[in-house]
């Protein structure tokens, strides 16, 4: 006969087991739950916060493993150059047109946050540490560039255009980051690309 002890001890081995097994599961339940969430792939633009005027446009892509945002339009004052250029950069970017510049490269997406990855100040050639959070809609974009630890940053609020305004981009940017898209009447269609790989971008989906 099992006394009363005995009987405790096997129950509370049981619910260790049983414990045990939840835990090991639950990252698969939230990957699972994850997978529907929309991504930072798509247009946005960039308001100036003083003037209410857009600075810039920015077209996301997904590369496979990592997020790359270009600078897809550019709204110039009277006295900028009509075709500028990032005279300052240091990299592969150096002297490169800033209509299509890579901007922010190897970001990592992780749900709704993006980290590891990092921004291009195309005014002095700098580049510094970057995370993103994506708003829950899919809608606004947090972007924030850092030295040292994200805490020092500074946010700036991205928000998303809607599928119609890619055919206003340049051509020069679709061929670039869109090898899957076609012009069809004045409009920019996703089609299939023969060539492409896991590391080409991907052609825009509005989320």
């Amino acid at each position: 006969m099992v006394t009363q002890p005995a009987k405790l001890v096997g129950i509370g081995i049981l619910t260790v087991v049983i414990a045990g097994l939840m835990m090991v599961s639950a990252p698969r339940i939230v990957t699972a739950q994850g997978a529907g969430e929309p991504t930072v792939v798509g247009l946005w633009q960039k308001i100036d916060e003083n003037t209410g005027q857009p600075v810039g446009w920015f077209l996301f892509v997904d590369q496979g493993e990592v997020y790359q945002g270009a600078i897809a339009k550019l709204f110039l004052r009277p006295s900028d150059p009509p075709n500028p250029v990032c005279s300052n950069c240091r990299d592969d970017r150096k002297n490169a047109p800033l209509l299509g510049i890579s901007l922010i490269r190897n970001m990592k997406r992780n749900g709704l946050a993006y980290d590891s990855g990092n921004i291009l100040d195309p005014r002095d050639g700098n580049i510094y540490n970057a995370v993103m959070t994506l708003s829950p809609d899919g809608q606004t974009l947090t972007v924030r560039g850092y030295l040292g630890i994200a805490l020092f940053g500074r946010d700036e609020i991205w928000h998303r255009l809607p599928n119609s305004a890619v055919k206003e981009l340049d051509p020069v940017v679709v061929a670039r980051y869109m090898p899957g898209a076609v012009r069809n009447k004045g409009a920019v269609t996703s089609a299939p690309h023969p060539e492409k790989t896991a590391k080409q971008p991907s052609a825009v989906q509005i989320h």
